[in-house]
């Protein structure tokens, strides 16, 4: 009985699989690629009939092509009986063939290997590779894409030091030493009052030895007169034989250069970033599995990290849950709610509009208080004081942005907003305002530039009494601010987070236990370095040493932050992923370098240069260098300039970037749908395992109920 079964048994599953088969022309999926799959596979069956007509020597003569020896199959896979396998493998074309496959597999072996080997080697060279591997270890790649955002501050720095330092401080260095030909910078314009061209230099008298502390921290003193600021750089031109240096233009180009490098390099990093934040925050469902199946961070070797990071990955996923609650809550508001929220958030951004006010106008009295201080500081012998004068501006700077963003996020919690969208409201309005100080700050040295005693300054065209080389006190103030903010970063961590630590371990309240320790915020700590690097882009036209100073500046954070966070400091209980992060530090940092550029480019333009130091005494504004020069040119070269700078050619070159604009949207957008067409795609593959699970099911339950057992792999 049981062996009459078993051939129907297997005749009976034979046909039900048989009759399975010819459901999956009925699912989606099949009935949408159909007539594609049927000429792909048409043409493919061609090709393979064609290939297999050739020989093998023919398919050796043909090898030569790179593009049909990629489609060259091993011998075991052809058509071929193994007597003809057999034969084609004793043959000559066959043992040729494969002596030179095998001499090119050893040759390339050596090469990926010599390859591997020199990158091995500069990677090991890698500036603070094995600290930074510590960090990540230990701390997740989200504290640690900080640390190496910070590494990329300095390298950026070092490199636009030295392209100053060699274009711009070597050639006066040069000069001081001789062996050159030097054409000092001196007035010609006869109607330039005298008055314009005196720059007092520091007399040689005694002084005070805390008189030298605050030239070193001011930049004020012997310090003024060196290679630090503008307004030592008094040549204009160096020559050796029929070799010229124009300095004035190579100072202008260098600085120029030096931002182009900057925007390059920045928005170089800054594409694969976007490319992953982009695709991370297309779908919601997309994040939400990458945060359930890819989240776990493998780089961690910490047990208290690891903790961390389980309720991290917690709090994400809550904090993505609120939203849709919040969005949800949104969509349910009744046209009363709305009304009110949206008073409410209005009278919330002008209490935010009225605190910046306030720090702006602040920060504009100390400016001028300062500035005011500064003429007669030479009488004033409290060193404390003078001191504390001088810094006064950056003082106030610094207290703005540290008070700011404690009210902003008191001030948003009333305002009903998503918990993403607040870090990031916080942190835009913690951007404008640091970066916004800078300007007023700016804007309130120029008001006292321009502005005399007759209204007008008509005599050099700027305030000459209170600022004979107007340059150089900006890069003074771009200095102050630089070296105030490493003192501000080193005593938060030395006075605040180790004793902080301290209390907490230590204390037996359990107030300072509940306190716990520091949070590591990775967007403050990045906030704070942005601000520093915008101040050094904007005083680097005015101070050209400043990058140099900047570097050692950001060396000297690197070691404070590290030790700090190893030490007092915790990670943030709202961490950022790593890749998301590397996209948001530059972005935030592609906002401060165009700011930057604003100030440079109205005193480049439009402020009267100095008459009594720098490098373009002999030009009214620092711009008029490109104008002098292009006269120079020999008459072909120098039409073609005024061509490329004429509205002929503006005009069509305007038109020529709109279309290449337009090709690149029409491009992304083409992209756009293709990738819309593969997740549609992969939704159809979805239903077609639903489709095909139900099928099975039911057939299935047909066929136990007929007295058919089907066998289950």
């Amino acid at each position: 009985m049981q062996g009459n079964q078993g051939p129907s048994k297997i005749g009976k599953s034979s046909a039900f699989f048989i009759t399975i088969n010819p459901l999956l022309r009925e699912l989606p999926s099949y009935m949408s690629l159909h007539r594609r799959s049927s000429l792909g596979a048409t043409t493919h069956k061609r090709r393979s009939v064609n290939t297999t007509r050739l020989s093998f020597s023919q398919r050796l003569r043909r090898s030569d092509s790179d593009d049909y020896e990629q489609s060259i199959v091993p011998l075991r896979e052809l058509p071929f009986s193994i007597e003809e396998k057999k034969r084609i493998r004793a043959g000559p074309d066959y043992q040729a063939y494969m002596s030179t496959k095998l001499d090119q597999s050893l040759l390339f072996r050596k090469r990926a290997r010599f390859f591997q080997t020199i990158k091995e080697r500069l990677s090991s060279l890698y500036l603070w590779k094995k600290d930074i591997h510590d960090i990540e270890g230990k701390f997740g790649t989200g504290i640690q894409s900080y640390f190496s955002f910070l590494r990329f501050l300095v390298l950026l720095n070092f490199v636009i030091f030295l392209l100053v330092f060699i274009f711009v401080t070597l050639p006066m260095i040069i000069s001081t030493h001789g062996g050159v030909n030097i054409t000092h910078a001196v007035v010609h314009n006869l109607d330039v009052a005298e008055e314009c061209t005196a720059y007092e230099q520091p007399k040689n008298k005694l002084v005070l030895f805390y008189s030298y502390v605050i030239n070193l921290f001011s930049g004020t003193g012997f310090l003024e007169h060196t290679y630090l600021f503008y307004g030592y750089y008094k040549i204009d031109q160096l020559g050796s034989g029929d070799l010229k240096y124009n300095l004035p233009l190579a100072y202008f180009l260098t600085m120029v250069s030096y931002i182009l490098l900057s925007l390059f390099w920045i928005v170089k990093r800054a594409v694969e970033g976007f490319k992953q934040s982009f695709i991370r925050s297309e779908d919601r469902f997309q994040s939400f599995c990458n945060k359930i199946f890819a989240g776990w961070d493998f780089c961690i070797t910490d047990q208290r990290a690891a903790e961390l990071k389980h309720s991290s990955l917690q709090y994400e996923l809550k904090t993505d849950l609120d939203e849709e609650r919040i969005k949800q809550k949104i969509a349910d508001r009744t046209k009363r709610e709305k009304c009110r929220i949206y008073l409410l958030r209005v009278l919330l951004n002008l209490v935010v509009a009225l605190i910046l006010i306030v720090c702006f106008y602040c920060i504009y009295r100390t400016t001028v208080y300062s500035q005011e201080y500064h003429k007669y500081s030479d009488d004033v012998e409290d060193f404390t004081l003078s001191l504390m004068v001088e810094y006064l501006p950056s003082i106030v700077i610094t207290a703005a942005n540290f008070i700011t963003p404690h009210v902003f996020e008191v001030l948003i919690q009333f305002e009903d907003y998503s918990p993403a969208f607040e870090i990031k409201f916080i942190l835009i309005r913690s951007v404008f305002v640091r970066l916004a100080n800078i300007i007023v700050l700016l804007v309130s040295l120029w008001s006292r530039i321009t502005t005399c005693g007759d209204g007008e300054c008509k005599t050099c065209g700027y305030n000459n009494e209170l600022y004979p080389c107007w340059e150089t006190r900006i890069g003074q103030e771009m200095y102050k601010l630089m070296i105030f903010d490493l003192i501000i970063i080193s005593s938060v961590a030395l006075f605040v987070e180790f004793p902080r630590k301290l209390i907490v371990t230590y204390s037996p309240c359990q107030i300072f236990k509940w306190w716990g320790q520091q949070q590591f915020a990775v967007p403050k700590n990045v906030l704070e370095i942005v601000y520093g690097q915008t101040i050094c882009w904007i005083g680097t036209f005015y101070s050209p040493l400043l990058p140099g100073i900047a570097t050692i500046k950001y060396i000297i954070i690197f070691y404070i932050k590290k030790i700090s966070l190893m030490n007092n400091c915790r990670p943030s209980t709202r961490p950022f992923r790593a890749s998301s992060s590397n996209f948001f530090f530059l972005a935030v940092l592609l906002i401060g370098l165009p700011l930057a550029c604003v100030p440079i480019l109205f005193s480049v333009a439009v402020i009267k240069s100095s008459k009594s130091c720098g490098p373009f005494i002999n030009y009214n504004t620092t711009w008029d260098i490109i104008p002098d020069t292009i006269s120079h040119f020999p008459k072909g070269l120098k039409n073609l300039m005024y061509g490329l700078a004429s509205e002929a050619f503006a005009v069509p070159f305007f038109l020529f970037v709109c279309l290449i604009l337009f090709y690149l949207v029409a491009l992304a957008g083409a992209h756009k749908r293709v990738v819309v067409q593969l997740r549609q795609q992969l939704a159809m593959q979805g239903r077609d395992k639903q489709y095909l699970i139900k099928k099975l099911t039911r057939e299935s339950v047909i066929l136990k109920k007929s007295g058919i057992h089907v066998q289950q792999n």
